[in-house]
C-alpha cells in the first residue's frame, strides 16, 4: 500500500494552481467549528436545559454523552456504506442531517425526543468529520496539504475557545432553543456554502475499497490510532473537569480566562503546525505529547501558583491545538488508498476517548480527588510518547512523501 501518489491525495484545483481553495477549506472549518460547538453546547445551558425538559441536571448531561456515542458507533459503518458516494453529496447529506437535529432539539420540549436528535446530530457529525480531513487533503497539492488539513481543523479550538462562550452567553440570553436554532441557521448558510464553493470528488469504486479491518494492518495505521486514543483521553480527563480542578486550587472564578488562554494557546498552535507539518511532522507530534506533559508535570507539582497555572495552561494549549492535524494527516498518510476509512477509525476512537475521559474523571475524581488529573495525564502520555518514537519509519515518519 502506498503512502503518497493514492487517488485520493491531490485535486486538480490544487495541482494546477498550487494553491489553497480558501474559500472552500474555510467552509469545512466552519462544518468543523457548527459540529465540534453543538456537541458541547448543552454544558453552557445545562440548568436551563434540565429545567425546561423537567429532568435532574446529571440526566441532561447525558445529551453531550449520546452525542459523541452516536458519532463513536456510527462513523466506521456510515463510512463504509457511504464509500462509493461522491462526497460534496455526502457532506451536503451529513450537514442536512445536523440542521434538522439541531432543530428537534431546539424545539422539542420531551426529553426522549431531544436526546433521539443529538444522538442523530452525533451521528451526522461523525459522518462529516470521518469525511472532512481527506476532503480537504484531495482539494490541495501534495506539499500543502498538511496545511489545508490545519486550516479545515481550526473550527476545533475557535469552538473551545470563542464559540462555547458565546453559545453560553446567548443561551442565557436568549433562551438555550435560540443558541440551538442559530446552529441550524448558520448549517443553513453552510449548505448553501458548501453547494457554491466546495468542488466535488467521486467515491472509492467497490473493488478499490480496502475492508476496515484490513485498514488496522496497513503499516503506519495501528500506531497512529493507538497514539489517537490514548492522546485524547488524557486530555479528555483533565478538559472535562478542568473547572472543578481550577476550583480545587481557589481559582474557579477564573476558568472562562484559563480556557480563553487555552484556546488563544491552540490557535498558535494550529498555525505553527500548518506552516511546518510538511517537513516536520514528527518532531511536530513529539514536541505536541512533551508540551501536554509539561503542563501536566507543572499542574501536579507547581500548581500553588496561579502564575503557574497559566503558563502550564499556555504549554496545554501549545502542545494540543494542533494535535487534531497532526493525527489526522499522519493517519491519513499511513492508510493511503485507505485513509477514509482508517479517518472512520480515528473519529471513533476520538469520540469513545472523550466519552472514557469523562468516566475515567469522574471515578478518578472520586477515588483519588482532583488532583489526580494532572498525574494521570503524565501516566498515560508515557506510553504515547514511546510510540511515536518507535514509529518512525510508519506512522510518525519525519516529513511527508
Amino acid at each position: 500500500m502506498r503512502n503518497d501518489a493514492t487517488p485520493l491525495a491531490a485535486s486538480p484545483t490544487g495541482s494546477e494552481q498550487g494553491k489553497l481553495p480558501m474559500a472552500a477549506l474555510l467552509a469545512l472549518a466552519t462544518a468543523v467549528f457548527v459540529t465540534s460547538l453543538t456537541e458541547t453546547l448543552p454544558a453552557g445551558v445545562l440548568p436551563a436545559m434540565s429545567a425546561d425538559l423537567g429532568v435532574s441536571e446529571s440526566a441532561m448531561g447525558q445529551s453531550v454523552t449520546i452525542y459523541a456515542i452516536g458519532t463513536a458507533l456510527t462513523a466506521i459503518p456510515l463510512t463504509a456504506a457511504t464509500a462509493g458516494w461522491r462526497r460534496k453529496r455526502l457532506l451536503l447529506t451529513a450537514m442536512a442531517a445536523f440542521a434538522v437535529a439541531n432543530t428537534v432539539t431546539a424545539v422539542s420540549a420531551n426529553f426522549p425526543v431531544t436526546m433521539v436528535a443529538r444522538f442523530v446530530a452525533g451521528v451526522a457529525a461523525g459522518l462529516a468529520w470521518a469525511l472532512l480531513a481527506g476532503y480537504a487533503r484531495r482539494m490541495a497539492p501534495v506539499h500543502l496539504q498538511g496545511k489545508a488539513i490545519a486550516i479545515a481543523m481550526a473550527g476545533i479550538p475557535v469552538a473551545l475557545s470563542l464559540g462555547v462562550p458565546a453559545g453560553t452567553f446567548l443561551g442565557q440570553a436568549l433562551g438555550w432553543q435560540v443558541a440551538f436554532l442559530i446552529m441550524t441557521v448558520l448549517t443553513v448558510v453552510l449548505l448553501l456554502w458548501i453547494i457554491a464553493a466546495v468542488p466535488d470528488y467521486p467515491g472509492q469504486p467497490r473493488g478499490g475499497r480496502t475492508p476496515m479491518l484490513r485498514t488496522l494492518r496497513v503499516p503506519g495505521v495501528a500506531p497512529v490510532l493507538f497514539v489517537t486514543l490514548v492522546f485524547v483521553l488524557a486530555h479528555t480527563i483533565l478538559y472535562t473537569y478542568i473547572a472543578t480542578f481550577l476550583d480545587r486550587l481557589g481559582m474557579g472564578g477564573a476558568t472562562d480566562l484559563v480556557l480563553l488562554v487555552f484556546g488563544a494557546a491552540s490557535l498558535v498552535s494550529i498555525w505553527i503546525v500548518a506552516a511546518h507539518i510538511n517537513r516536520r511532522l514528527r518532531a511536530l507530534t513529539i514536541a505536541s505529547t512533551v508540551l501536554v506533559a509539561a503542563a501536566a508535570a507543572v499542574l501536579a507539582v507547581l500548581a500553588g501558583s496561579p502564575a503557574l497555572v497559566y503558563v502550564a495552561v499556555t504549554l496545554w494549549g501549545l502542545g494540543w491545538g494542533g494535535a487534531p492535524t497532526l493525527l489526522q494527516t499522519a493517519v491519513g498518510d499511513a492508510g493511503g488508498e485507505a485513509a477514509d476509512a482508517a479517518q472512520a477509525m480515528l473519529v471513533t476512537l476520538w469520540n469513545a476517548a472523550m466519552a472514557g475521559g469523562g468516566v475515567v474523571g469522574g471515578v478518578l475524581l472520586g477515588l483519588l480527588g482532583a488532583t489526580s488529573f494532572p498525574w494521570s495525564v503524565l501516566a498515560l502520555l508515557a506510553p504515547v510518547l514511546v510510540v511515536v518514537l518507535a514509529a518512525r519509519t510508519h506512522g510518525f515518519p519525519g516529513g511527508r512523501s
